[in-house]
């Protein structure tokens, strides 16, 4: 066997491992007793140091030295790019560091969880300070003298840099503020009444993410109280969840990570546990998932689909005909909730929580004053206060985990879908025809051409730009955001 071949077929173990431990938190998130949790922690924290002592194994270094010396094609330069990527990387991290990360995080979510059901920040605010403080020296250690903070954004979107997104932002943040306030001063949308039995929903939601190309044979939908999809291959399972009064909330939750998991399911298979066979980036992810629920699944073509679906489901829920009935589903308004907020508003949750994992990770911002920042920046860019911690700083998951760097690609994914969807509708003329059927055939096998298919190949940057034919930039999404908003909410 090649230098290659050997290097290849401990990263397959090695990204086998890594499924592995995707599984455990599967299903920690999903069935996992109550109780277990200490013990999970255990497991985690072990699979972890295996995991990485695999990635700094010291003849990964001469696999590569040798590897890279052969003449290699795409695939196999583009693997090797990830390889050593990973290598050097996890090298900077020590197996104690990494290992307490791991054990550190599935205590804390749980601490997390408790604070958040007793509104109680003061609670979780040293929990914040040691998994912050873990994180910092990772991301000193990645950064090698560097940027901590890009070093930590890189994990999520390689080569991406705060400078340039906060720039990117920095252009977004304004329209979004006036769209919003615009739109808030306008006619209220008309509301869903009634209640929807949760088993119904969970029907509709099977049926939906089949639309979306999600095969069920390789995969779940699960309950769990925050969305999530987890896996690669073919075993690529998603969750959502249920509330009585607010189907959307399922429905559309589901359309998201199905997005995820078809991009996932998508990869070609000869990429399997291997590093092209994942998505290549957060924002890149994201925008799979964004298109899929934002563009296509509330569009007023396939919303006037699903309002006879829904009809025929639930019956008569007290919305009068598909017009009525799209603007419920755009409907802007007040709310705290990330994951509740609107195409317009989602993106001002985000650039907050930018800022302020920034102010965290450079230390000009302590823990136990985050409660307070949070709520000051809320008033400036909502115009209300935030009430309670859990409808606050307390809402989202990802900083109890160490997920610094994370948030950003969300918004990164929105603007690669506004881009995206441009392209999509000139290769897909009839697309709204489609979409007005309930078909979204068409739409994701683009997607799958262009962007899913390849996995890791191309790096995200480049391949949103071969995708598109041109470099992503902000202004699609604010275009499409401007022109969406200002027809439902048009100026008084």
């Amino acid at each position: 066997m090649s230098a290659f071949d050997d290097l290849m077929a401990h990263q397959r173990q090695t990204e086998a491992l890594a499924q592995i431990a995707g599984r455990l938190s599967w299903d920690r998130e999903t069935v996992m007793p109550c109780g277990a949790a200490a013990q999970r922690s255990e497991e985690t924290g072990a699979l972890h140091a295996v995991l990485h002592a695999r990635r700094t194994d010291p003849r990964i270094g001469d696999w590569l030295e040798t590897a890279e010396d052969a003449p290699l094609g795409q695939v196999a330069a583009a693997q090797l790019r990830h390889i050593r990527r990973s290598f050097e990387r996890t090298q900077r991290v020590p197996e104690h560091l990494a290992t307490a990360l791991a054990r550190t995080a599935a205590l804390s979510q749980g601490k997390w969880a408790e604070a958040r059901a007793t509104d109680d920040y003061a609670a979780f605010a040293p929990v914040l300070a040691e998994i912050l403080a873990l994180k910092r020296e990772e991301g000193a250690a990645l950064a090698e003298g560097g940027d901590v903070y890009d070093a930590m954004l890189d994990d999520y979107e390689p080569e991406a840099k705060a400078a340039d997104l906060d720039a990117m932002f920095g252009a977004l943040r304004p329209g979004l503020i006036a769209l919003r306030e615009s739109a808030l001063a306008g006619t209220p949308a008309p509301q869903l009444s009634g209640r929807f039995d949760v088993t119904a929903q969970m029907q509709l939601a099977q049926q939906l993410a089949a639309l979306c190309g999600y095969d069920m044979t390789r995969g779940r939908l699960d309950k769990a109280v925050h969305p999530f999809s987890s896996g690669s291959g073919d075993d690529v399972r998603i969750t959502t969840r249920t509330a009585e009064d607010d189907p959307f909330n399922c429905l559309y939750s589901t359309m998201h990570e199905a997005g995820h998991a078809v991009y996932e399911q998508s990869i070609d298979p000869a990429y399997a546990l291997t590093p092209l066979g994942a998505g290549v980036s957060m924002g890149v992810h994201e925008s799979q998932s964004r298109i899929v629920e934002n563009q296509l699944g509330r569009s007023r073509a396939f919303t006037g689909w699903l309002y006879g679906r829904m009809r025929d489901v639930f019956g008569d829920f007290g919305i009068d005909g598909e017009d009525a009935f799209y603007a419920a589903v755009n409907s802007l308004h007040r709310g705290f909730i990330r994951a509740e907020a609107d195409e317009v508003q989602y993106n001002l949750h985000i650039l907050m929580r930018f800022d302020l994992e920034r102010a965290l990770v450079a230390g000009d911002l302590l823990p136990a004053d985050l409660e307070a920042a949070w709520n000051d920046r809320f008033e400036a860019d909502f115009g209300y206060q935030v009430p309670r911690a859990s409808l606050g700083c307390l809402q989202d998951v990802h900083w109890s985990v160490g997920l610094f760097g994370y948030f950003p690609t969300y918004s990164l994914g929105n603007v690669y879908a506004g881009c995206l969807a441009v392209a999509l509708r000139r290769a897909v003329p009839d697309l709204d025809a489609e979409l007005a059927q309930g078909n979204m055939a068409s739409a994701m096998a683009w997607l799958r051409e262009t962007v899913q298919q390849h996995g890791g190949l191309y790096p995200p940057r480049e391949l949103i730009t071969r995708a598109c034919g041109t470099a992503p930039s902000e202004a699609p999404l604010m275009a499409y955001l401007q022109e969406k908003f200002g027809a439902l909410y048009p100026a008084q």
